[in-house]
């Protein structure tokens, strides 16, 4: 179950469209030589530098100096597990649902649990209709109402719903929001960000019809197919969390394997 896939392509954070969100937002990244997105933030009013989802390359100290970075203490989130000498571990690693997309519909089925399987067919024979579309940039689109909501009632936090926002009018294609109906209501969305070679899963609702009826694995496996056919081959699926074991094990079932990250790491070079 927790197999160690190779890494996204290129991870969402460290994509073009994220850094066009950023800017667009007026809180651009820095860009390192090397093409790597850091970012700026403050913590107990302390300038403070990010690299997230990604190794540092061997020249970091270079890399960083010559971004006017060299004497910012240092966050690092590595995408994988890596040495990260002079760093001080400040987070253990996480684990990330990784779901191959290469290979057919057909190697997807088969990597699928059987219960998970069975419930994609019963919702593909329930008469839901299913459509999708890029996301409109605007933060009274009922999927951001919806999640406000849900963060709400369940007390979790994530991506800020204008960064995602934001992302939806910097790179409109780079976005594909899975939506079914059943009767004409909608029962359930999944909205997915492509990045280079990859794509991630973002945010996703349902409702008690959805659920009965198991929408989210029909729409999970239909955005399978329409990924893998403009030529993405990992979806990330995002964090393994203990404290949601359903969501896991839904993630787990639908074919991908579990992967640890970097973990989280300061490293602060002054001198």
């Amino acid at each position: 179950m927790f197999d160690a896939p190779d890494p996204p392509v290129q991870p969402l954070m460290q994509s073009d469209g994220f850094a066009a969100a950023l800017r667009l937002l007026g809180r651009p990244p820095v860009t390192l030589p090397c093409g790597l997105i850091v970012l700026r933030r403050s913590l107990a009013g302390l300038p403070v530098a990010m690299l997230p989802r990604a190794a540092p390359p061997p020249d970091l100290n270079a890399q960083l100096a010559a971004a006017g970075l060299g004497r910012v203490p240092l966050i690092l989130s590595p995408e994988v597990p890596c040495d990260l000498p002079r760093a001080l571990r400040i987070a253990a690693p996480r684990w990330i649902g990784v779901l191959p997309l290469a290979g057919g519909a057909r190697a997807r089925r088969a990597r699928m649990h059987p219960k998970w399987r069975n419930q994609w067919r019963r919702a593909r024979d329930a008469g839901i209709e299913v459509t999708h579309a890029t996301l409109p940039a605007d933060l009274s689109h009922p999927l951001f109402e919806a999640e406000q909501r849900q963060r709400a009632a369940r007390g979790y936090d994530g991506w800020p719903l204008a960064l995602t926002c934001a992302f939806a009018a910097a790179a409109p294609d780079q976005t594909r929001l899975f939506s079914a109906r059943r009767g004409g209501e909608v029962i359930a969305r999944m909205l997915f960000l492509c990045h280079g070679g990859g794509a991630t899963y973002h945010l996703g609702q349902t409702t008690e019809t959805g659920r009965r009826y198991h929408a989210h694995n029909l729409l999970l496996a239909l955005a399978c197919d329409w990924l893998e056919d403009r030529g993405h081959t990992i979806l990330d699926l995002g964090p393994l969390d203990a404290r949601t074991p359903e969501l896991n094990r839904f993630k787990l079932r639908s074919g991908a394997r579990g992967r640890p990250t970097g973990g989280s790491w300061l490293r602060w070079c002054p001198i």
